[in-house]
């Protein structure tokens, strides 16, 4: 009897594995594609990608790669090259082989050309952004002007937040991120968020090219030599006029 109940089990059991590779259409000897013989985009965006820039690159946690003004100002090589080599000191990985990732140069293709396919090159019709990388050196104290007339009406008078928005001037956000990447924003927005282009900021008064580096440049003399929470050394510290930590 007692075999007979065992012997019920494990018939049970092997019915419920077939009923179940059956409906998922699986069977034996089926090919098995190799991670990197994918060369789909929507597979290669959703498992490397999406969990950072979002689904179909709508943004999340960082650049909102679909949108128009910041593939307007990124070209091909840049998107290459971020997504082959990463961006050393913050939380974006390299992904080539070559770069100690995971993806071949024909998945690095992928990305690059499905990433491109969002773009829409006519909806900023005549407007034209500042460029994507710096032409010239910011001065941080320009640019502590310009962060007064351009930003400090949603980020406070020093950046540490107002009623519109928060600060940007947290130690935690600018220990991760690039000046890169605070120069895109400043460029592109946030739109998902509601924070204006290099355009809305002043209506009738778009921001000029040196203007964003110069913002760029006091943004990143707030960065913090040593990342960590504010200790009372650093809370006793004064700051000038520009709003620069002496």
């Amino acid at each position: 009897m007692k075999h007979e109940v065992i012997y019920s089990i494990f018939a049970t059991f092997a019915v419920l594995v077939g009923a179940a590779c059956s409906s998922s259409g699986g069977r034996a000897g089926a090919p098995v594609i190799r991670p990197d013989q994918i060369e789909d985009f929507k597979v290669l965006y959703a498992e490397n990608c999406a969990g950072c820039h979002g689904p179909a690159g709508k943004g999340g946690a960082t650049t909102a790669l679909s949108d128009p003004i910041f593939l307007t100002i990124a070209d091909d090589a840049t998107i290459r090259r971020t997504a082959a080599n990463g961006v050393p000191g913050t939380p974006m990985p390299a992904f080539a082989q070559s770069a100690g990732g995971m993806l071949t140069e024909k998945q690095i293709d992928s990305l690059v050309h499905g990433i491109r396919s969002w773009a829409r090159p006519d909806l900023l019709r005549d407007a034209n952004p500042p460029p994507y990388a710096t032409q010239a050196p910011g001065d941080p104290q320009r640019g502590a002007e310009v962060y007064a007339t351009f930003c400090s009406a949603c980020h406070g008078p020093n950046g540490r937040g107002g009623k519109k928005a928060s600060s940007i001037v947290d130690w935690a956000y600018l220990s991760i991120v690039s000046d890169q990447y605070i120069r895109t924003t400043v460029i592109a927005g946030l739109p998902e968020l509601g924070a204006p282009d290099w355009r809305g900021d002043v209506p009738g008064m778009p921001m000029s090219a040196q203007e964003v580096s110069d913002v760029v440049a006091w943004l990143s003399s707030q960065r913090p030599l040593f990342p960590g929470p504010p200790t009372p050394t650093r809370t006793a510290q004064k700051e000038d006029s520009y709003g620069i930590t002496k």
